[in-house]
């Protein structure tokens, strides 16, 4: 569980994030899942955007999306959600609170 100083350091590190993809028509798939949990061990930190189309509403598509990956929800923005996850790979530059 992240406090709010981290969340709010985090949060601050995504707005300079680009969304590495984005939550369709198809809704969160397991393949999106996997593509996802594969980002968040590279980088940490993600940020994604829900689209309209999805029939899903930002804030619960990324409770959901969280579950499925073990990680944290950081915060919604509109229709950008960003996550956290630590990554185990020690090669990675882990963001340090």
């Amino acid at each position: 569980m992240l406090t709010s100083g981290q969340r709010a350091r985090l949060r601050s590190l995504a707005q300079k994030e680009e969304p590495v993809t984005q939550v369709g028509k198809s809704g969160i798939t397991s393949a999106l899942l996997e593509g996802l949990s594969s980002a968040l061990e590279r980088r940490e930190l993600i940020k994604i955007t829900v689209l309209e189309n999805s029939g899903l509403e930002p804030r619960e598509a990324g409770e959901q999306i969280a579950r499925g990956l073990d990680a944290e929800f950081v915060c919604a923005t509109g229709r950008k959600l960003v996550f956290y996850r630590r990554s185990s790979n020690e090669k990675v530059k882990h963001i340090e609170f």
